[in-house]
């Protein structure tokens, strides 16, 4: 049983913790969990600095007898969302065993991101990160266990996951890997471990910029989406898969290879949806803007030999990567020939990013 109770005699002072947590963009898919909320196959992530979510959580020690509750209020953009409220108040009821000084509290969150929120952009990786951020910092705070640098973030990315399975890749700058893996020691399912070190510089300059195809809420959650996949009879060779263009796109990043990163990645972004097409009931998440887009940039790509390369997360919206170099050039052809596919010709300019911040 955890040690992690609060002297009420010795109650600290009220305070609060503020965390900034990035989004993440997926290379190699996660598609597929078991137990709680771990991987059926290792994924690869770039780390984002744009989209991003501010959570401050604010604390003050409780009066009266210990219920075994959580005391929570929740505002996500400085109005009560309980829909919100519950899945948190879920996620940290599920923490108790390890940190009961949580219930010993008055916690208040104060949400938000910088992108809109109906903008068909995943906030779940950005928000979950950033509330695991605050309750590392509170756990240190109090009791002074997560002094090193390491073990903080490795805590930190295990609760993220808790919470939505991709957030615990955003703990990290660059890029990370999330799941088992011979060829990265330390790597695991329950936590993240950061690539930084192993990736070719060129891609901590590379820009994602997320072209909004639909804001619609989506027809299947990837929750739902990732259920769907035990029935799926593809879903084994295609663990088997993942596993395999894992290992490949290792080593593509640590050297560099342009042409071959893009070929798994877009490769990866069409198996995700494919997989979709597969499942009992089928589903799609694309629209014809996506694939007009796809199309387009396919197209570009002949006719310039610029390297411009697309994927796409569980939904409609097209993730467009890029060097930093070719940004005037990309943005050009953005402005001119994929807007016109994004609903209200929205477009998220995003680059790879340092990871989250505390403020």
């Amino acid at each position: 049983m955890s040690r992690l109770i609060l002297d009420s005699s010795n109650a600290p002072e009220p305070g609060q913790i503020l965390w900034r947590s990035p989004s993440n963009i997926a290379l190699v898919k996660y598609w597929g969990k078991y137990g709680i909320q771990l991987p059926r196959n290792p994924s690869l992530s770039l780390t984002l600095a744009a989209s991003c979510t501010d959570t401050q959580l604010e604390y003050e020690m409780r009066n009266g007898p210990d219920d075994g509750q959580i005391e929570l209020d929740f505002f996500f953009h400085e109005e009560e969302n309980e829909a919100f409220r519950s899945k948190v108040l879920d996620f940290l009821t599920g923490l108790l065993p390890t940190m009961p000084f949580l219930k010993q509290l008055k916690l208040t969150v104060h949400t938000g991101n910088s992108f809109p929120h109906s903008a068909g952009i995943a906030s779940s990786a950005s928000a979950m990160s950033a509330l695991a951020l605050c309750l590392c910092s509170l756990e240190d705070r109090f009791f002074g266990t997560l002094q090193d640098p390491n073990a903080f973030d490795q805590k930190a990315s295990q609760l993220a996951r808790l919470g939505s399975g991709s957030a615990c890749r955003s703990i990290f700058p660059h890029a990370a890997i999330w799941g088992a893996t011979a060829q990265v020691p330390g790597s695991s399912d329950d936590y993240a471990v950061p690539m930084s070190e192993h990736i070719h510089d060129t891609f901590k300059d590379f820009q994602d910029d997320i072209l909004i195809v639909s804001r619609e809420e989506k027809s299947v959650s990837s929750r739902a989406g990732h259920a769907l996949m035990e029935g799926n009879p593809y879903a084994e060779p295609r663990y088997a898969q993942a596993r395999n263009r894992l290992s490949s796109l290792i080593d593509i990043m640590r050297a560099g290879d342009l042409p071959a990163f893009g070929k798994i990645v877009e490769d990866e972004a069409l198996t995700l949806h494919a997989l979709m097409m597969c499942s009992n009931p089928a589903y799609t998440l694309m629209r014809p803007g996506s694939l007009a887009i796809i199309e387009k940039v396919r197209q570009y790509r002949a006719d310039t030999g610029h390297q411009l390369y697309f994927t796409l997360d569980a939904g409609p919206n097209v993730h467009l990567l890029y060097p930093g170099e070719l940004v005037v050039d990309v943005r050009k052809f953005i402005e001119d020939h994929l807007e016109e596919h994004c609903e209200d010709g929205f477009v998220q300019q995003d680059w790879v990013g340092e990871g989250p911040e505390e403020i």
